[in-house]
Parts: C-alpha cells; sequence; structure tokens
C-alpha cells in the first residue's frame, strides 16, 4: 500500500479565512492535535509575515516532536533567513518556498519572465539548501502553468535541492481528467523527479478540492495537502478528513493510505471550529453532526439489520462516541484533569485550578457536562499570553416588549479602572454592544454574530461568535456562558481585544499568500 504524506496549512492557508484570527495559544493548541492525528507536516504559518506569526512558528517548532513543522516563504533571501530562525530548533526543520510560475501571474504580479523566474527559483532553492535539511518548493497557479515550462523548472529545481515538488491549483479551476493528466506529463518528462515526490493542493473555489486531491494521488501524487473542515482563502482548501477518510474507505482503488490516526479526526475537528469560529455544517462529509444521522424508515430500518447498507463508515472509525457524558458536579480534580487531557488539552497548574473553578460553577448550573462543554470552557481558560486590554466584569440587562431595551456594562479598562456605561437599543445584544462601545476607544462595526448551543437541553452552555471591525482589524470573538447575553457581551469583548492584540503584531501587506 502506498504512504500518502499528509501537509497540513491549518495554521497558514486556514488562517487567512478573512475574520479568522488565532491567537498564540490556539496555534499551539491545534499544532498539538494535528501532531496526536498523525499529521506527517505542519505548516505553522509564514515567519517573515509578522513578529507574532515568527513567534508562533518558532514555539510550534520548538513544541512539536512527531512531525515535521514548516514554514512558508517567498523566493526572498531575507524570508528564507526569517523561516530558518523560527524553525531551526525543530526536530526535522523544513522550508515551503514558492514563486508563481502561470503566464498571468508572472506577467502581472511579478513582471518577470520565464528565464527571470527559473534563475530566482533556483537560487533561492539552493540558498535554502545551505540551511535547511528539506525543502519543498512549489510552483504558484501550477494548475494554469505551460507544462513544458514547468518540466524545465522543476528539473532544475530539484537540480538544485528541491526534495517536494508541489503543484497547487491555486484558484481551484482545474478538472479531475486535467490534474491528472498534468501529474503524469510531469512524472514522464521530467529527467530527475525519481529525486523528488510530487504534492497536490487545491482550492475549492468550484467544489472540487477533494475530488481533484484524489485525482492527483491517482497519477503519482505521494504527498497531499489541505486543512481541517477544508478551511481557507474564499471557498476554502480540500479537507484533509475526507481524504483520509476516502483512501481507507476506498483503498481497494486507490492502493494508498496516510499514517493518520482517524480517530482523532473528530476531535481535531471540533477544536478547529470551535478556534477559528467557523461551525462545522450538519451535512458536511465526515464530520458534519448528520453523517451518522438516518431519517428514512428504510433507511434506519436497514441499519438496524446491517450497519454497512447504509453507513460505509462507522462512527467509531473518525471518532465519534455515542457515550459522551463524561463528568459531573462531584467529579474531582484528578478526573477533570485527565479528561482535559484525553481532549487533546496541556494545560499549567494555574490554567488548571482556573478551568476547574470554571467546571466546578458549571457543574452547579447544568446536571449533566459533556466533551463539547469542556471544550468550550478551556477554549475560554487557554488565553496563553493574549493581553486583556479589556474584561467584562458585570452586565445588567432591561427588556420588556412595550419599554426601552436598556444595557449597563462594568468593564476593566487598559488603566485597570473600572468603568460603568448604560445605553439603549432596539434589542438586547443591541443595548448591549452600544454601551460596550462607548466604553472603549474606537468605533466597532458588527458584520456577523451567530448563537448555538453546545449541546441540547434547556441547561446548555450559549456560544456566541461575532466578527467586527475595530481599528483597521476584522477580527472574529467567541464567548461562552449560560446566559446568552453574558456570552455575547463576552465574544464582543473578546474580538476588540483580539484587535487590539494585532496592533502589537502587525502584519506586513504580502501576509495573504495564495500558494
Amino acid at each position: 500500500m502506498r504512504k500518502i504524506q499528509v501537509f497540513d496549512t491549518t495554521l497558514r492557508d486556514g488562517e487567512q479565512t478573512p475574520g479568522v484570527n488565532l491567537n498564540f495559544e490556539e496555534k499551539l493548541q491545534i499544532a498539538t492535535q494535528l501532531e496526536r492525528l498523525g499529521v506527517d507536516i505542519i505548516e505553522a504559518g509564514f515567519p517573515a509575515s509578522s513578529e507574532g506569526d515568527f513567534r508562533a512558528v518558532k514555539t510550534i517548532a520548538d513544541t512539536i516532536k512527531e512531525s515535521s513543522v514548516t514554514g512558508l516563504a517567498r523566493s526572498v533571501k531575507k524570508e528564507i533567513d526569517a523561516a530558518w530562525d523560527a524553525l531551526k530548533g525543530g526536530v526535522e526543520p523544513r522550508l515551503h518556498v514558492f514563486i508563481a510560475t502561470s503566464p498571468i501571474h508572472m506577467k502581472h504580479k511579478l513582471r518577470m519572465t520565464e528565464e527571470e523566474v527559473m534563475e530566482n527559483a533556483v537560487e533561492s532553492v539552493k540558498y535554502a539548501k545551505t540551511m535547511f535539511p528539506h525543502v519543498q518548493w512549489s510552483a504558484e497557479d501550477a494548475c494554469r502553468s505551460d507544462l513544458d515550462f514547468l518540466v524545465r523548472l522543476i528539473e532544475k529545481v530539484i537540480d538544485a535541492g528541491a526534495e517536494v515538488i508541489n503543484l497547487p491549483d491555486t484558484v481551484g479551476y482545474i478538472t479531475q481528467e486535467e490534474i491528472r493528466h498534468r501529474f503524469r506529463y510531469i512524472k514522464e518528462n521530467v529527467p530527475n523527479i525519481d529525486k523528488a515526490i510530487l504534492s497536490t493542493h487545491c482550492h475549492d473555489d468550484l467544489g472540487m478540492a477533494v475530488a481533484n486531491s484524489l485525482a492527483a494521488i491517482e497519477a503519482g501524487a505521494d504527498q497531499v495537502e489541505g486543512t481541517i473542515n477544508g478551511i481557507g482563502e474564499r471557498a476554502g482548501n480540500a479537507s484533509l478528513e475526507e481524504i483520509a477518510v476516502a483512501l481507507r474507505i476506498r483503498n481497494d482503488f486507490y492502493q494508498a493510505e496516510t499514517g493518520l490516526q482517524l480517530n482523532e479526526i473528530k476531535r481535531t475537528s471540533n477544536l478547529v471550529s470551535k478556534l477559528t469560529g467557523m461551525p462545522v455544517p450538519n451535512n458536511k462529509a465526515v464530520v458534519g453532526d448528520n453523517a451518522f444521522a438516518h431519517e428514512s424508515g428504510i433507511h434506519q430500518d436497514g441499519v438496524l439489520k446491517e450497519t454497512s447498507t447504509y453507513e460505509i463508515i462507522t462512527p467509531d472509525l473518525v471518532g465519534v462516541s455515542s457515550n459522551r457524558l463524561v463528568l459531573g458536579k462531584l467529579s474531582g480534580r484528578h478526573a477533570f484533569k485527565e479528561k482535559i487531557e484525553s481532549l487533546g488539552y496541556k494545560a499549567t497548574d494555574e490554567q488548571l485550578n482556573k478551568a476547574f473553578k470554571a467546571f466546578k460553577d458549571l457543574a452547579d448550573k447544568k446536571r449533566e457536562i459533556t466533551d463539547e462543554d469542556i471544550f468550550a470552557l478551556m477554549s475560554e481558560q487557554k488565553a496563553g499570553d493574549e493581553v486583556k486590554y479589556y474584561e467584562l466584569e458585570t452586565i445588567q440587562v432591561t427588556y420588556g416588549t412595550n419599554n426601552v431595551t436598556t444595557a449597563t456594562v462594568t468593564l476593566k479598562n487598559p488603566e485597570n479602572e473600572t468603568i460603568q456605561e448604560a445605553a439603549t437599543g432596539s434589542g438586547s445584544v443591541e443595548a448591549l454592544y452600544n454601551t460596550i462601545e462607548r466604553m472603549i476607544d474606537g468605533e466597532v462595526r458588527l458584520n456577523d454574530y451567530r448563537i448555538q448551543s453546545t449541546t441540547g437541553g434547556r441547561d446548555a452552555l450559549a456560544e456566541v461568535y461575532v466578527q467586527i471591525e475595530h481599528k483597521g482589524e476584522q477580527v472574529s470573538g467567541r464567548g461562552t456562558a449560560n446566559d446568552v447575553l453574558e456570552a455575547s457581551g463576552k465574544a464582543y469583548v473578546n474580538a476588540i481585544n483580539r484587535a487590539l492584540n494585532l496592533k502589537n503584531y502587525p502584519k506586513k501587506p504580502m501576509e495573504k499568500i495564495h500558494v
């Protein structure tokens, strides 16, 4: 069975999803879970884009031991140097360097000739190999590039030291037959292709990213790139969990497999969903809540008699458990610690103490504590070294069908002073947000507001996700509480704090990279 390397770019390409802003601690949490999932290569970010990204990539590289950690760089020496400084402490430092190769990109973006692109690519790979033991080279917009030019260029970058050649469908344009032809052409016409492996990286603009990735594997790709839940620029990337399960279920056809621990898929999906604020659609393949639900009487009858009649994937395969009730108000600190560790969290003593206190408070209000509740609690507790410029202390909202809705809020401001304000609105949330906006520096624009419960039941925790614009930053925020208004207030303040934190580590204009 052919082994397919898994290259996860959730922390780089996935974080480029509009409104998604992961802080330092959240990136480390996701990286740790990706290691647990069994990902071969974790693309932790773009070190040269900001001080914050550099710190995150360096910490992840220094922490992760079972996966190779890589960072992205353009074909620019100072960006390659920044990547080396961030990654050199890792167990297997790896660089991902790229340059655009399609006629439209070379002419309008790079303003370079084919010869200039070839010279730049070769020199960059040679320079990178003086530091990095492993170099991956990507031809940006490869699927709209001239094949004969690609053949000549790939031969030269392999001679320069590239071990992995990535042919990304940067704009999600290609079809399955076309990508199969493209990969086979490269395999058959690059003389030294046996010295490197081919990688596929597909975007989902036409909804074909997973199908195209599998077609590339058919045609000889030995590495597949994508993100958890398919998040990313525009319509997103190929969903790694769908590819991995497809290879497992249809190994009779593909004759290939990944090394992923498939029973960690659901846990990984949940973590990425909660930390990014991007809910997984109920009907999403493999990880959606309805993936194993059967409404039709005929289907239900068939599944009860023989599971394989209508289920080709068993819930246990991807880590979906029917028994998720784990803790209660009488559970002790040791049981709580074991539970959060089983969910992939590593907490310091201080974080554990705070989380355990929050758990006990929740257990007094909620009869049954589920994994989803624990996820929500830990997501709030593990704020890392992100600065809390504002802290929500109290809220009081007065609402009546015949009265003007009024909110009174108490905040702690950046000077650690307690301030209080009141304002009105056409509804409770608007009144609450109008009040908070009066108390902070700068105007806030609310672009999105979503609320959901962690579980069923009247006592379920409310989770609120917001997306705002504040001081030129578009960020997301989240909050969890038994009361929907408290969760709404927490989410709004969380987003404002994230916007202010981004000011400390601003990204450079070339932050958005379309590989």
